[in-house]
């Protein structure tokens, strides 16, 4: 009977009920092990026990320690807490991360563009009153905490808005863990040194349409290490910042005063893939931009210089450049030497200029064997260009001076009939007169339908 007992006390603490039958013996350690790992046994190999009576002081201690998992009930019910206090920070670190990816979406919708819907902004606004209502005034949060937001802004998760609100200066407490600030619109006249190396995560910063002039900023981009994107547009700029962030990746400077740059601007973030620079004084009417001035930038990817002052296409151009926007310039010549070497140019914009075909030489276009977009509306041609790139698909000639098509404009080298890539031509107002075209100009083309006279 004592066996036997013993034998019932053994199944029960590892919460097992069986119906004993003769199965091959198991030793008492056996049996104890059960309680280590219960996955490997089933019910048919708990069967008969025989045990010596050491083993029976030995099964009591296991018995008794199997009631408790071998703990004290003090630090039994410490590791309960601690499970509970594990199960718990799973679930707040869960509640966090899908936080942080609803705020993420938020704030990658609410500044595409820059231009933020009216709801976009109203539910900002809302957000940024609950908050005060909800805290009193500042709500007791010490300024550039992550959950403060100055009184002339509205905050949404990490998008601090100031836009449009009259300011003369960059609003005191912004969060320090602010990952996009918006300051368009306003009367800042100037940034303050040092006021923005602590924003280590700020990505995107928009001072467009402000009052800053070259004295006011010196020194105010620098030591900020995550900023990608630059709006600093509209304002009174004559040169190009020197303190450029390294990890810039977009910078718009379009609708200032500027006339000069050099290659130590831009030798500071040679990382950029979008310069803007439309809208400036670059050339000054007869001036050249220096030779390789924009080198240092060897992952440019677009360039835009659209109405400036310059008059000639400038030398030295990154080959990384894959879109490059000239329009609305002074430009009469445009030489070989804009590329040294085989550029990765896929769009080109020449239109609104001065370009006649002795300024556009045979060889300009020689090493932008990837161009695939050509614009050369309203220009001075007096007909269309020979020796076009032969990866070319679009053609803009509108609003020039042309009266004739060469025979082999569209043709290449010695494959005088080997069919060209182009699929438009745009041929619209010009001074062709249709009933002396020749044919043979066209041959080379996938069809007449390519090209639009009317």
């Amino acid at each position: 009977m004592k066996v036997l007992s013993l034998m019932l006390i053994f199944l029960t603490v590892s919460g097992y009920s069986h119906v004993l039958q003769p199965q091959p013996r198991l030793t008492v350690a056996q049996v104890a092990e059960l309680d280590r790992d219960q996955s490997d046994m089933t019910s048919e190999q708990l069967g008969d026990v025989s045990i010596s009576a050491e083993e029976e002081e030995k099964a009591a201690e296991l018995t008794e320690e199997g009631k408790t998992g071998g703990l004290t009930p003090e630090t039994n019910s410490e590791r309960t807490m601690a499970a509970d206090d594990e199960t718990s920070q799973k679930s707040d670190r869960m509640d966090q991360l899908k936080q942080e990816k609803v705020e993420e979406e938020s704030e990658s919708r609410l500044v595409a563009g820059i231009g933020l819907h009216k709801e976009a902004r109203r539910e900002m606004i809302t957000v940024n009153q609950q908050n005060v209502e909800e805290k009193g005034g500042n709500g007791g949060i010490e300024a550039h905490m992550d959950n403060y937001c100055p009184p002339e802004c509205a905050c949404y998760g990490r998008v601090v808005q100031c836009s449009d609100k009259g300011v003369d200066k960059v609003p005191y407490g912004i969060p320090y863990n602010s990952r996009y600030i918006l300051l368009m619109n306003n009367h800042i006249d100037v940034i303050q040194l040092d006021l923005l190396n602590e924003y280590v995560s700020m990505e995107f910063l928009v001072l467009s349409n402000n009052r800053l002039k070259d004295e006011t900023i010196e020194g105010g981009f620098e030591g900020i290490p995550a900023l990608k994107r630059l709006y600093l547009n509209k304002n009174l700029l004559i040169s190009v910042p020197a303190d450029l962030p390294m990890s810039l990746e977009e910078l718009r400077l379009d609708n200032n005063h500027l006339s000069v740059m050099s290659e130590a601007a831009w030798a500071r973030c040679p990382g950029l893939l979008i310069l803007s620079l439309s809208n400036n004084s670059l050339g000054n009417g007869s001036a050249f931009l220096r030779n390789a001035v924009l080198s240092p930038l060897s992952s440019l990817r677009t360039l835009n210089l659209d109405h400036n002052q310059l008059t000639s296409v400038p030398l030295g151009l990154p080959l990384s450049i894959k879109q490059l926007y000239l329009k609305g310039n002074l430009i009469e010549q445009f030489r070989g030497g804009a590329f040294n070497g085989r550029s990765e140019l896929m769009v080109l914009d020449l239109s609104s200029n001065r370009l006649t075909n002795k300024g556009l030489l045979k060889d300009s276009l020689l090493n932008a064997t990837h161009l695939e977009s050509l614009n050369l509306e309203g220009n001075r041609l007096k007909q269309v260009p020979r020796q076009l790139p032969k990866a070319l698909h679009s053609l803009a000639l509108t609003h020039n001076k042309i009266q004739t098509v060469p025979r082999d404009a569209f043709c290449w080298g010695n494959q005088s009939y080997s069919l060209s890539g182009l699929v438009r031509v745009q041929l619209e107002h010009n001074l062709i007169d249709m009933g002396k075209l020749d044919a043979q100009a066209f041959r080379c083309l996938r069809g007449f339908q390519v090209v639009h006279f009317y």
